[in-house]
C-alpha cells in the first residue's frame, strides 16, 4: 500500500524555561509508538518528527512541548500514525539533549528529527503536507512569567495561527486536534463554588483574565479561540481537548510544571497553596487525543478533570499513600479555602475515558519523580509499598 508522510511539532524549553504538558506530549508520543505501524521522523531547529504509514492515514503532532534544556527557541515535531508499526530516524547534532526520546520503546530504530520553527509563518507547511491528521498539543506554562505578551501569548496565538495556517494550505489534512487548557473554559468571572458544573459550553473570559492578571489562561483562552474562527473560516475540523492540572508518570528528564507543584509538596515545603485545581492523569489526556482523532463523530470540545481538589485534599491523599513524609500542615495564608467545584465528565466519557484515580495519578507522579532523582525517598517509598 502506498505509503504516507506525516510530521509534527513539539515545542520544548525557550531559553532553558519550562514549557509545561511535557506529561501528556510523551505519553501520546508513547502510545502511538506502542500502537503504530509506521515510520517516524523528527525535524529540528527546532526539531520535527515525520512518519510514513504503510497502511493507515497520516497523522501529524504538532508541538508537544518535550522539554530539551538549555535549547533556545525549540519547537519539535513528531508523527505517529495510528496502528502501524514506526519507523523513525534522528538527526540532531547534539543527541544529548534527545536521549529521552530514543530511550522510548522502538523509538532508537524509527525516529527521525527536521526543522520547523513554530512562530515562523509557512514552517509548517511542508510539515503537514500530505498528513490527514494533525495534533497541536502544547503552549508554554509559566506561572510568573516576566513578559507574559512574549513568554505566553503570542506563542500560544501566533503558534496555533501558523500551524493551522500550514493545515488550511493542505487540503489532506481531515482533522486538527488541539491541545487547549481548563484554563480556557473555567474563567470568566462566574462564581465557582461546590454546586457549580462546569462543562464544554463555558468559555474564559479575556478581559477578567487581564484584569486578575491570569495570563497564561489568556494566552490560553485566546489561541483557543483564535483556533476556533480560523477553523471556521478556513473549513477545518478541528476537536479541542481541554485538560486540568497534568500528573502522571514523567517519560521527559526535566522538571515541568505541574510535576513541580507535587514536588514541592513532597519536598520540605511548610506550606500548601490555599488554591483548589482540577486535577488529571497524563495517560488519560494522551487517551483522549486519540479517540478524538479516531472517532469520527468527535466534536467541539472535550473537557479532561477526574477531580478539583483543593491542594489540602492533596496534601491528606499524599499523607496517607506516604505517612512518612514530611509534608505541610498549614495553607499558605489564613483566609477561608478556595472553594472547590465540579466539571462535567460526560462528553469525555464519550470518547470512552473512565479516568483514573487522583490517588493513583499522585502515587504515579511521586515514584516517578523519585525514579528521576528529583525527590530522594526510595528508602520510604520502599518501607511503604
Amino acid at each position: 500500500m502506498k505509503e504516507e508522510r506525516a510530521r509534527e511539532n513539539l515545542v520544548a524549553c525557550r531559553n532553558g524555561k519550562d514549557i509545561g504538558h511535557r506529561l501528556r506530549s510523551f505519553w501520546l508520543l508513547l502510545r502511538q509508538l506502542q500502537h503504530a505501524r509506521c515510520s517516524i521522523s523528527i525535524s529540528c531547529s527546532v526539531f520535527s518528527l515525520v512518519s510514513r504509514s504503510p497502511s493507515l492515514s497520516s497523522l501529524s503532532f504538532l508541538d508537544l512541548s518535550i522539554s530539551l534544556p538549555l535549547l533556545s527557541s525549540l519547537d519539535l515535531s513528531i508523527s505517529l500514525p495510528l496502528l502501524s508499526s514506526l519507523d523513525i530516524d534522528l538527526s540532531l547534532s547534539d543527541q544529548k539533549k534527545t536521549d529521552h526520546l530514543l530511550a522510548l520503546d522502538g523509538a532508537k530504530e524509527r525516529l527521525h528529527l527536521f526543522k520547523a520553527n513554530l512562530l515562523e509563518e509557512g514552517s509548517f507547511d511542508s510539515v503537514v503536507d500530505g498528513c490527514e491528521g494533525v495534533f497541536h498539543t502544547a503552549s508554554p506554562f509559566f506561572v510568573t512569567p516576566s513578559d507574559p505578551q512574549a513568554e505566553l501569548i503570542e506563542p500560544a496565538l501566533n503558534g496555533t495561527l501558523n500551524v493551522l495556517g500550514s493545515c488550511a494550505k493542505n487540503p489532506t489534512v481531515k482533522r486538527v486536534v488541539l491541545t487547549s487548557s481548563i484554563a480556557a473554559v473555567a474563567y470568566n468571572g462566574r462564581p465557582r463554588t461546590s454546586d457549580v458544573i462546569i462543562d464544554e459550553t463555558w468559555f474564559s473570559d479575556p478581559e477578567s483574565c487581564k484584569e486578575n492578571k491570569l495570563w497564561y489562561q489568556l494566552s490560553k483562552t485566546l489561541a483557543e479561540d483564535a483556533a476556533w474562527k480560523f477553523a471556521k473560516e478556513k473549513g477545518i475540523d478541528m476537536v479541542a481537548i481541554n485538560p486540568a492540572m497534568v500528573i502522571g508518570p514523567l517519560l521527559q528528564p526535566t522538571l515541568n510544571t505541574s510535576s513541580a507543584a507535587i514536588l514541592n509538596l513532597v519536598n520540605g515545603s511548610q506550606t500548601y497553596p490555599n488554591a483548589s485545581f482540577g486535577w488529571v492523569n497524563v495517560k488519560d489526556v494522551a487517551n483522549a487525543h486519540i479517540q478524538a482523532y479516531e472517532i469520527p463523530s468527535a466534536n467541539g470540545r472535550y473537557c479532561l478533570v477526574e477531580r478539583v481538589a483543593h491542594y489540602s485534599e492533596v496534601v491528606n491523599i499524599l499523607h496517607k499513600l506516604y505517612p512518612s513524609f514530611q509534608l505541610p500542615e498549614k495553607s499558605a495564608d489564613d483566609k477561608p479555602f478556595m472553594p472547590t467545584y465540579q466539571v462535567s465528565k460526560e462528553k469525555a466519557k464519550t470518547l470512552g475515558i473512565d479516568f483514573i484515580s487522583l490517588e493513583e495519578g499522585l502515587k504515579e507522579t511521586v515514584e516517578s519523580l523519585t525514579e528521576k532523582k528529583f525527590f530522594g525517598v526510595w528508602r520510604i517509598l520502599k518501607t511503604n509499598m
